[in-house]
């Protein structure tokens, strides 16, 4: 009987100092998830302002003929993949791969991942990397991003690669958000929609439309990476701090299933004992 109880309250202090693990850890995502959800407030009106741009030159200008905006003659697409770079994120990381998957099943491809997880579910699934520069997370700043997309646009240009998509997870709220895959390149469908809209401005662009618009496009795809960072980082650290209420809830349940077991051993314990003390003593008679 003593074996079984002093088995259980191991048990109970061994639940007792995960608790202790999964609040801190709770917090710490809490005060992340703070500083992430202020990025991606920030980092919209500067994408905005870049697409607006976009918008703009395509509508006003019939005779754009720039390689962002043509169909690669190349069918291999390249995928951008944001992840994290720890788990314990509860399904954040599962879903973000099942819905990539989904979107190349039938289609080669090429990935340049960033965030540990990112790099590490390439390794395993033997997908060819662009390249392993940028697989910490943590550490991708704007530079950074400007950095990647020259990159990209630069192999977009080269035909290495017909399509150029963003795969992340867009933060909606604390309790939820949903992996998307964003089309970057090429922007055909700008030049789709520009005989829908009516030009609203008369602008004259220096040298021309074209180089202007040759110059925006790369700050533009910066301006995606950035923004899919942000949402990323977001993610992860709502997704990781709801991962950590739900196993400090099962903490608390698991605790009190030992503890009542704990009194319920404890209480035959001492009624045993009693018995055995009231027999000795009827014995003795």
């Amino acid at each position: 009987m003593s074996a079984n109880m002093k088995e259980v309250k191991l048990r109970i202090k061994s639940v007792q100092n995960t608790m202790q693990i999964t609040r801190a850890m709770e917090l710490v995502a809490a005060s992340k998830l703070r500083r992430a959800q202020e990025q991606v407030h920030t980092c919209h009106p500067y994408f905005k302002e870049l697409y607006e741009t976009l918008r703009e030159i395509a509508a006003g200008n019939t005779d754009l003929t720039s390689a962002y905006v043509k169909e690669g003659r190349n069918p291999k697409a390249c995928y951008v993949l944001i992840a994290g770079d720890r788990g314990l994120a509860g399904g954040y990381h599962i879903n973000l791969f099942k819905h990539l998957e989904k979107a190349w099943a039938q289609q080669e491809s090429v990935v340049l991942p960033i965030g540990k997880k990112a790099a590490e579910y390439c390794m395993r699934q033997k997908v060819p990397c662009l390249t392993e520069e940028f697989v910490q997370l943590s550490g991708i700043s704007a530079a950074d991003c400007s950095r990647i997309a020259a990159l990209l646009c630069c192999g977009f240009l080269k035909e290495n690669f017909g399509h150029l998509y963003l795969c992340y997870t867009k933060f909606i709220s604390v309790l939820e958000q949903r992996p998307e895959i964003l089309s970057v390149l090429p922007l055909s469908q700008l030049v789709k929609d520009r005989k829908k809209e009516p030009v609203r401005k008369l602008i004259l662009y220096e040298p021309n439309a074209s180089e202007v618009f040759k110059a925006v496009v790369p700050e533009y795809a910066a301006g995606l990476i950035y923004g899919g960072v942000c949402h990323s980082m977001a993610s992860e650290q709502a997704a990781r701090r709801s991962a950590m209420e739900a196993a400090a809830r099962n903490g608390r349940e698991m605790l009190e299933q030992l503890q009542l077991f704990y009194n319920r051993v404890r209480q035959a314990g001492i009624t045993q004992e009693i018995s055995e003390i009231m027999g000795g003593a009827e014995g003795g008679r």
